[in-house]
C-alpha cells in the first residue's frame, strides 16, 4: 500500500515537472517587468500617431524588440527637417528607403540622391527571406511587398533624364564652388556675371561663359571692363577657363544649358502614389562638389519659387541631401550662411529636408539644430576622433531614463537605430532604440536591361533629351566682334558661328527660356534676397 502510493507519488512529480518545464520554456505569457511597462507606456504615449504618420519599427529595451512600443513619425512634423546618420554598412540606405515608399504611399512626392544606383529597386515589388520574416514576425506586422513609381534623372544624361541648370541660374557662387575657386577668383567671377547682367548677356551654357571670359580678359571687351569694373589678370582668367575646360572633358559640360530643369517634376504623383525623384550620380561619384552644389541650386530654387503655405497634414516634397558632408566641406562663411537660409525658411514652403551622413557631427551646428527628426544608426569608435564624435553625438540627444546614449550607439546592429523625432507639439520624443521596419521593395539596383527600358520609355526623358540652344553671349559676342573686325578690315572674311544654330532656335533664343510668364533664378544671392529679373522690373543678380 505504501509502495503503491509512493510510486503514484513520484509520477505525478515528473509529470508535473516535465509539464511545467515545457510551457515555462514555451513562455506563452511572459511576464513583463515594472520597468518593461513603463518603457512601453512611455514609447506609445511619445509617439501615438495624431494624422498621418510613417511606421518607423518597434522599441528595443534590453535586447528585446517590443511590438507594442510602435515608432512613428508624424507626416506633419517631416517639414521640419531631420538627420539620417551612422557608419558605413548599418542601413542608412535602406532607411531611406522605407521613408521613401512610405511617403510615396501618403502621396508625398520624393526627391533622393542615388549614390550607387542601388535606389533604383524601389521600383520592384520585394520578396521575403528568413531575415526579413524574422523582422516581420519580431515587429508584429505582416511583410507586405509592393513597388513604387520612381523617375530616374541624371547629371550626364547617361542614367536617367538629362537634369541641367543654366549658368546663370547657377550664380557665381555656386558655380565658384563647383570650380573650386579661391576667393580672388570667386571675386572676379562675380565681376564676370555683374558685368553680364549689365551688359543683358545671357549666360546659358560653358560656351557663353568661356566666351565672355576671354572677351574681357584679352578681347575687345579688355579695356570696356577695366574703368568700371577693374582689370582681370591674365592668370585669374587663365585659371577660370582652364577648370572650365576640366568639367567638359569630364563629360559634365552637358548638365549646364538649356532646357534646364522645371522644378514642377518633382510633384508629380501616379496613381495617387507620390513618384520618386532619383538622381543617379553613380557615374559622376568622382565629382562631390558638382552635384552636391547642384543639389543645393535645386533647394534654392524649391524656395525662391514656390508659394508660403504654413503648415500642412503632409509636406509638398521631402527632400533627402545624401552624402551630405560633402555639402559642407571646404565652405566658405557666406556659402554657409545661404545654406542655413535655404533649410530654415524652406519649410514654411512644405519643403521637408532630411540630410544623411556617416555623424552628426559631419552638419554644422547651425544647420543641425534645425534637423528635428532623428534616425541614429550605430557609430564605430576605432581612433580618438571616433570618441570625440561619439561624445558630441551623445551631447545632442535628450536624457533618457532607459539607455546609456553611448552604449546603445555603439552597439546597435544593423537595421537599428536610435531614433528621437519631434511630437505634434514640436517637442523631442522619448529617445527609442528601434528595430525597423524592412523596406517593401527590392533592397538593391534593378537588372541594367529593365532600368534601360524604365528610362527609355520615361516621358521625363524625351521631355529633357534635347538639348536647346538659344541665342546668348557667346551669339552676341561674337558678332559684336564680327561687327568690329568688318569695320577695321571690311575684306577680311568673317570669322566663321558657332554651329547647331537654326533659325528657329535662334528666333526661340530672343527670349530666354523661363523668363517667359515667372521670374528666373538668377544665382543663389538672387533667390535669397528676392531680387527679380531685369524682366520683372527688378535688379541684377547683385541688386545693382
Amino acid at each position: 500500500m505504501i509502495k503503491a502510493c509512493l510510486a503514484k507519488a513520484i509520477h505525478a512529480f515528473i509529470f508535473n515537472f516535465l509539464f511545467l518545464e515545457k510551457h515555462v520554456n514555451e513562455k506563452p505569457y511572459p511576464l513583463m517587468s515594472d520597468q518593461t511597462q513603463q518603457f512601453i507606456e512611455k514609447v506609445k504615449a511619445a509617439y501615438e500617431p495624431k494624422g498621418s504618420y510613417i511606421y518607423l519599427g518597434a522599441g528595443i529595451l534590453e535586447g528585446e524588440v517590443l511590438a507594442e512600443a510602435e515608432v512613428n513619425l508624424y507626416l506633419h512634423m517631416m517639414n521640419r527637417h531631420g538627420l539620417v546618420a551612422g557608419a558605413t554598412g548599418t542601413g542608412k540606405t535602406r532607411t531611406l528607403q522605407l521613408l521613401a515608399e512610405q511617403l510615396s504611399d501618403a502621396g508625398v512626392p520624393v526627391f533622393m540622391l542615388d549614390v550607387k544606383g542601388d535606389l533604383s529597386g524601389l521600383y520592384q515589388a520585394g520578396e521575403s527571406n528568413p531575415k526579413i520574416e524574422e523582422r516581420a514576425k519580431q515587429l508584429n506586422k505582416p511583410f507586405t511587398p509592393s513597388g513604387y513609381p520612381i523617375e530616374p534623372y541624371s547629371l550626364s544624361g547617361k542614367l536617367g533624364a538629362q537634369m541641367r541648370a543654366t549658368i546663370l541660374e547657377f550664380g557665381p557662387t555656386l558655380l565658384a564652388k563647383i570650380l573650386d575657386l579661391n576667393d580672388t577668383q570667386t571675386g572676379v567671377l562675380a565681376v564676370i556675371f555683374k558685368y553680364a547682367d549689365d551688359s543683358k548677356l545671357p549666360l546659358i551654357d560653358l560656351n557663353d561663359l568661356k566666351k565672355l571670359v576671354s572677351y574681357l580678359s584679352d578681347g575687345p571687351g579688355k579695356e570696356e571692363i577695366k574703368s568700371d569694373y577693374g582689370s582681370i589678370s591674365p592668370a585669374t582668367s587663365g585659371t577660370i577657363l582652364r577648370k572650365i575646360i576640366t568639367i567638359e572633358q569630364q563629360g559634365l559640360g552637358t548638365m549646364f544649358g538649356e532646357r534646364s530643369f522645371d522644378i514642377e517634376d518633382l510633384f508629380v504623383r501616379t496613381d495617387g502614389k507620390g513618384t520618386i525623384s532619383l538622381l543617379n550620380i553613380s557615374d559622376v561619384q568622382n565629382q562631390p562638389k558638382l552635384y552636391s552644389t547642384y543639389l543645393l541650386s535645386l533647394l534654392a530654387e524649391l524656395y525662391y519659387n514656390l508659394p508660403e503655405v504654413g503648415d500642412l497634414d503632409k509636406p509638398k516634397l521631402v527632400f533627402f541631401f545624401d552624402e551630405a558632408h560633402l555639402l559642407f566641406k571646404d565652405s566658405s562663411k557666406a556659402f554657409m550662411e545661404q545654406i542655413e537660409t535655404i533649410i530654415r525658411l524652406i519649410r514654411s514652403k512644405g519643403i521637408g529636408v532630411f540630410f544623411c551622413t556617416q555623424s552628426p557631427t559631419d552638419v554644422p551646428e547651425s544647420v543641425l539644430s534645425q534637423l528635428g527628426n532623428r534616425i541614429q544608426h550605430a557609430l564605430r569608435v576605432f581612433t580618438p576622433n571616433d570618441a570625440d564624435a561619439l561624445k558630441k553625438t551623445v551631447n545632442t540627444y535628450p536624457t533618457s531614463t532607459f539607455y546609456k546614449i553611448d552604449k546603445v550607439l555603439t552597439s546597435l546592429g544593423t537595421g537599428q537605430a536610435l531614433i528621437t523625432v519631434l511630437n505634434d507639439k514640436g517637442i523631442p520624443t522619448e529617445v527609442t532604440a528601434t528595430m525597423l521596419t524592412p523596406p517593401k521593395s527590392v533592397m538593391g539596383p534593378m537588372n541594367a536591361s529593365d532600368y534601360g527600358k524604365l528610362v527609355q520609355s520615361s516621358p521625363m526623358n524625351q521631355k529633357y533629351q534635347e538639348s536647346i540652344d538659344p541665342e546668348s553671349a557667346y551669339e552676341i559676342l561674337t558678332k559684336r566682334i564680327n561687327d568690329k573686325l568688318a569695320v577695321e578690315s571690311p575684306e577680311e572674311e568673317m570669322p566663321p558661328k558657332k554651329e547647331g544654330k537654326s533659325i528657329i532656335e535662334q528666333v526661340m533664343g530672343a527670349t530666354i527660356t523661363r523668363q517667359i510668364g515667372k521670374e528666373i533664378v538668377r544665382g543663389l544671392f538672387g533667390m535669397l534676397t528676392g531680387k527679380k529679373t531685369r524682366s520683372s522690373g527688378g535688379k541684377g543678380i547683385f541688386g545693382f
